[in-house]
This record gives structure tokens, sequence and C-alpha cells, in this order.
């Protein structure tokens, strides 16, 4: 499918053209305001800049309750946030005007800290409507199509099939893996594990990771981190979000940024995560003004931590 089903590309050799080629590989958060719903005079978010590029891995880093999990729900839309200021262009569109839906269709991706477990329900069954979905026209498109119906434009059993032995070899995931219901009496590693298959079946073209290694041992960490490597290319821009510099050593990231306080307080290479791993917040938060012993803001809801 077509990234957004509207007007004809304008020709890339004008200079029209240029700017709109350069914002398809360009995710730009601009002065990024945020409240929680259940309490919307407490601001999370206090205005972050970002600018990630496809072929780029941009980690984020920070203390517990700093806004890394919401900075990633409201990217993709989350029920129980609120942006109050700013904007987030991805493909010449601010994406925070679509449903989550339409943002996945554009090719954005998130993957969970805490994935649900889904009871009942093959992980092959969920990934395969999950593909018709994202293949789905963002706006309008053909009515004769329905991405559902493998005779009206969804994918077939067969094609699937070899879709998903493709992306679980890919993985080291054995078969026997699809026929599992979705991450139930799952390890947390399987579940992890599950987020970058779906990651792989999906095909995003931006992809953000909240905390992709919560509660994994090194043996997990490791199947994981292997996992994300396999997918990086040219065309996918990644944000990782990680407490810890551990996972650093298997997925080497172009930009680590530091969040306290809602903002980007520092931005600078790999050196500055194992800056943190050595000497802790307290110098970036004194380099900040902030107070080195500072409590962080209160964890975010429950209710969009699940």
């Amino acid at each position: 499918m077509t990234s957004l089903d509207l007007a004809p590309a304008p020709d890339s050799g004008t200079a029209e053209g240029a700017v709109e080629a350069a914002s398809d590989r360009v995710l730009e958060i601009r002065d990024l305001h945020v409240v929680p719903i259940a309490d919307p005079t407490r601001e999370i978010l206090a205005g972050i800049d970002l600018t990630i590029r496809k072929g780029e891995v941009h980690a984020i880093m920070g203390r517990n309750g700093s806004g890394k999990t919401t900075l990633a729900y409201a990217l993709m839309g989350h029920p129980a946030y609120r942006v109050t200021q700013g904007e987030v262009l991805w493909k010449g569109i601010d994406v925070l005007k679509l449903s989550p839906d339409k943002r996945a269709r554009m090719g954005l991706f998130l993957a969970f800290q805490y994935p649900t477990a889904i009871p009942g329900l093959s992980v092959a069954s969920f990934l395969r409507t999950a593909l018709n979905a994202r293949r789905r026209p963002v706006y309008g498109g053909d009515s004769t199509i329905d991405p559902s119906d493998a005779t009206r434009g969804g994918i077939s059993m067969r094609d699937f099939r070899v879709l998903m032995r493709e992306k679980m070899a890919l993985l080291k995931l054995d078969d026997a893996f699809a026929a599992r219901y979705v991450n139930e009496g799952f390890s947390g590693g399987e579940k992890k594990r599950l987020e970058m298959l779906q990651m792989a079946v999906l095909g995003p073209e931006f992809a953000i990771l909240d905390e992709t290694d919560s509660g994994l041992d090194i043996d997990a960490l490791r199947i994981v981190a292997e996992g994300v490597n396999a997918q990086l290319n040219p065309d996918l821009g990644v944000l990782l979000i990680t407490h810890y510099q551990r996972l650093l050593n298997y997925i080497t990231p172009d930009v680590v940024h530091v969040l306290a306080k809602g903002r980007m307080i520092k931005s600078g290479g790999r050196e500055l995560a194992l800056q943190l791993e050595e000497e802790g917040y307290a110098p970036v938060l004194r380099e900040a003004g902030l107070e080195i012993d500072f409590q962080d803001e209160a964890p975010e809801p429950a209710e969009a931590v699940e």
C-alpha cells in the first residue's frame, strides 16, 4: 500500500518535491506538552523537541517517572494522555490529529513495556489481522478493497504462512510459537520476542521500543536485542526507551538523550550512556540546573501502563 492515499507526490526534482521527500524520512517532534487525562493539572512532558531520521537509532534514558513512557504513548495516541501543545510531523502530517490506527497505517509502531495477554487468540491470527489492518489506506480508498478478505485485497493464507515462517526464522522462533495464545503464559522474554515478531511482520517505518529490556535476564536481553538488530535498515527509524545502559551494549544508538522533568536536558553519543552508567544522573542533572536529589514526576497513570 502507499504511505498515504492522498494526492500524487510532488516531483522530487522541484524544491517542493525535495522538501516532501525529506519529510518522508524524518519524524519531528516540536514543543510537545502532555498531561494525563486523570490529572490535567500535572504536566508530564514540558516541551519536547526531537528529530529522528530513518536509519537512525535514538535512545532516551531517564529516571522512573521522567516521562519516557508518556512520550511513547503520546506519539501513538494513548487515550490516557492529552497533548496540550506542540506537533509531531511525519510524512508532512501532524500525526497528533490522527487516531492510533491511522498512525499505525502510516508506518508508526509501538512495542509495549508490558504487553497484554489475549487468551483464546493465536499469535498467527492476531498477526494476520494486524497486518491486514496495517495495509488499509489511511484515508478513504477503494470501497471494493477489504484487507480482512483474502479475495478482496487481504493477504492470502499461503502468502501469510510464507511471511510468518520467514520472520520467525529471522527471530529464531519455533514454528509452534504461532499457535500459542497471545502472551498467555509467556515468559518476559517471550513477550518481548512477540513484540519483535509483530514489528517484523508489520514492517513499520518508525518503531518506538518502550523499555524492551524491562524484566529480562541477560540471555533474554541478548536474544531480543538480536531481533531488533536484525530489522535495522536505512528505511527504519528507531526510538529506543531504556533505563539502563546494558541494552546499549547490544543495540548501538546514534544519539542518546537524557529526559528529566519532562524535557530533554542533554544529548550525546553512546559515551553519554556509558557516563550515566558510571556516574549516575547527578552530574547531568547538576549541569542542567536541576536539584540532584529531586523527585521526578510521580509514576505515570496506572491505566496507561499495562
